[in-house]
């Protein structure tokens, strides 16, 4: 994977552009990409022999794309007998979102922690006063249907038996609470104790003025202070600001869940993202 710039080099370096026009380049043959579809449906490998019946070309043709795949790192090849078994590369599922995100614009050279964050958006741990703004808020982001399945606000016990302790947070503008994050624990199990899904909502009328990021940032320092090694989110791919800002503190694209729940009866594509802390774990 190429390595990201610092954070005073915004520009998409000339080694990093060079390895993923090769990656676009090798993609550029359609028999290629369906090649690759096929491989990449077959988590256990595929033979060239079977390639080349389910595509319906010869298997010169097939051992050809198979070797400019393999040039790439898109795919491997080990041999079975006399058979050729050609496998995705894993590596290969993470690679290419992170290419088109940074092709795109969207993912942020900088590895952790905004640091541009307004000076009027002060963050300060949630306490019982809060609730009823923080419930409200929630609210509004399920309103705008980019935010998350959920159609309606859990009750204050349900938020309060789900979110980690010490791991609450609100934004304040002018002493208003103008948003909230929270972290939520992704398993009972004690092996995954470290292991936390990170919520963040801005209110009506205040989002695009730094509030998500001041309470990102704050809620990835907490969260590497407490020992939490892996924070990850799903996030619709629609709402690009939230994976940019998500991006802009360290997360990065694992891929794209198709279909994975339906939301207002309608089945909705999500976007998974995580973040390992550079000191926990």
């Amino acid at each position: 994977m190429p390595v990201l710039r610092d954070e005073e080099d915004l520009s998409l370096a000339v080694e990093d552009a060079a390895t993923y026009a090769g990656w676009f380049a090798c993609l550029a043959d359609p028999s290629r990409v369906r090649l690759l579809h096929q491989v990449a449906s077959r988590p256990g490998g595929i033979t060239v022999g079977e390639l080349a019946e389910a595509l319906g070309i010869g298997q010169p043709t097939v051992s050809h794309h198979v070797r400019k795949l393999t040039e790439v790192g898109f795919v491997t090849v080990r041999k079975d007998g006399t058979s050729t078994v050609v496998a995705v590369n894993p590596a290969c599922c993470t690679g290419l979102p992170h290419a088109a995100d940074a092709v795109m614009g969207v993912l942020t050279p900088r590895p952790c922690c905004p640091s541009d964050v307004p000076a009027d958006v002060a963050v300060r741990q949630m306490s019982d006063a809060d609730w009823v703004v923080v419930r409200r808020i929630y609210a509004e982001g399920i309103a705008t249907r980019t935010a998350t399945f959920a159609t309606e606000v859990p009750t204050r016990t349900a938020l309060d038996g789900r979110w980690l302790p010490g791991q609450r947070w609100v934004a304040e503008i002018d002493g208003d609470v103008v948003g909230w994050a929270a972290l939520t624990p992704v398993s009972s199990r004690d092996c995954y104790g470290g292991v936390v899904e990170n919520s963040v909502y801005v209110g009506d009328g205040f989002r695009g003025r730094g509030v998500g990021k001041a309470l990102l940032r704050t809620q990835v320092m907490a969260a590497d202070e407490a020992g939490l090694w892996t924070l990850q989110t799903s996030i619709f791919p629609e709402n690009r600001a939230s994976i940019a800002l998500h991006h802009s503190a360290g997360f990065r694209t694992i891929g794209v869940r198709e279909r994975i729940a339906q939301l207002d009866g309608v089945w909705r594509d999500t976007v998974l993202l995580e973040r390992r802390s550079p000191v926990a774990g």
